[in-house]
């Protein structure tokens, strides 16, 4: 036990010195995925994606997938301890360097290091409101699409590279969720910034008790 404390203090310390968040707040998250994980110090994709959509209100199902991966930088198939430390820092305290790379790494869909057309295309399909008319909906999309690349794509290469998405958001800093919202709303940021920093085992204890009436309410639906 004594061991096990003294590693998580030296991981504590090597993550404030890598992320937003000082050593006592590196400890409250730590403490909050051993209590998720129930001590298994790995969380699967389904479990991630519970708690996006019951504590960050996240609901787009391809988004929250791209999500996962942006998390989880060792490619495992899990979230670890410090991803999920470091994932948190870029989302909840990152500046807007770290939110851009990390909103393009989620939009560019197969990981090519360009947003495609047809990734452009998969993820506003779902944007627009479908309206009762014989209009192929599809059409909407496609004039979407296109009206993002006249203004995204500044080098007119048909795709966005990481630099194209950089000089847009600067311009236009609504542009950073231009593709569907991957980032927690203010609300929400303010509220769970507010939890770390008071360090509390109590909130601790609140933030599971609502994760597992959520996930408990989903199952009987």
């Amino acid at each position: 036990m004594a061991h096990a404390r003294k590693e998580q203090i030296k991981l504590a310390e090597a993550l404030q010195k890598t992320t937003q968040y000082k050593k006592h707040e590196v400890e409250c998250l730590l403490r909050m995925f051993k209590a998720l994980t129930h001590d298994a110090l790995k969380m699967d994709r389904n479990l991630f994606r519970d708690v996006l959509h019951n504590q960050f209100k996240m609901t787009d199902d391809i988004l929250m997938d791209r999500v996962f991966k942006a998390f989880d930088k060792d490619n495992d198939s899990y979230i670890n301890q410090s991803e999920w430390v470091s994932g948190l820092s870029c989302i909840m305290r990152g500046n807007m360097e770290e939110k851009m790379k990390y909103c393009f790494d989620v939009y560019d869909l197969n990981g090519d290091g360009y947003i495609s057309r047809e990734e452009m295309f998969h993820m506003l399909k779902n944007s627009l409101i479908k309206q009762p008319s014989e209009e192929d909906p599809d059409e909407g999309v496609k004039d979407l699409v296109e009206i993002t690349l006249k203004k995204m794509d500044k080098d007119h290469d048909t795709r966005l590279s990481p630099q194209d998405f950089q000089q847009a958001v600067e311009e236009e800093p609504l542009l950073l969720e231009a593709f569907g919202a991957c980032l927690p709303s203010y609300e929400v940021v303010t509220s769970f910034n507010t939890l770390v920093s008071e360090d509390s085992d109590i909130n601790i204890q609140l933030f599971q008790q609502q994760q597992a009436q959520n996930q408990n309410r989903q199952q009987a639906v």
